[in-house]
């Protein structure tokens, strides 16, 4: 096994389990519905994690299904912002600690208000990023809502 990602030591350290897969080559960002199809999982339990930003220019993070597109203005009514439009992609590794296609809502650098969609409760688990590319992480959502304070809002359009 490979060394853990931040995103695993701290669900470590909270005893929180859960299960690792692993696809590619660890380097190709593949999209969400790419890696659902190579693991042969439900598209509609795997989410994606995106990084956004509020017009009072405090960060928000999302996690969607990966065959989800994230509705703005959803999503900052969620977070009570006027508006909120997502990072640059160069930006996300200097405030996450994560790169682009291995962004985990576990372990960030600084805790953001994260809000996940409605649906991750109708499932007995949910899959999201390790914190690395080619990493998932699959969890009950209660277990998810353990290790990170989470929101629950239809964000998706």
């Amino acid at each position: 096994m490979q060394d853990k990602t931040n995103a695993m030591r701290i669900l470590d350290a909270k005893k929180i389990s859960y299960e690792v897969h692993r696809y590619g080559d660890g380097k190709t960002a593949l999209s969400g519905t790419e890696v659902a199809s190579i693991l042969g999982l439900n598209s509609e339990k795997v989410f994606k994690t995106l990084v956004t930003v509020g017009a009072s220019r405090a960060h928000y993070v999302f996690m969607i299904p990966v065959e989800a597109e994230l509705d703005l203005k959803k999503a900052a009514s969620a977070v009570k912002e006027k508006s909120v439009s997502m990072i640059a992609q160069k930006e996300l590794l200097p405030l996450t600690g994560y790169v682009h296609g291995g962004c985990s809502p576990v372990g960030m650098k600084k805790a953001f208000p994260t809000v996940i969609h409605l649906t991750a409760e109708s499932f007995d688990t949910i899959i999201f990023s390790g914190g690395r590319i080619g990493l998932q992480i699959e969890m009950p959502y209660i277990s998810l809502r353990a290790a990170v304070n989470l929101l629950k809002a239809d964000i998706i359009r």
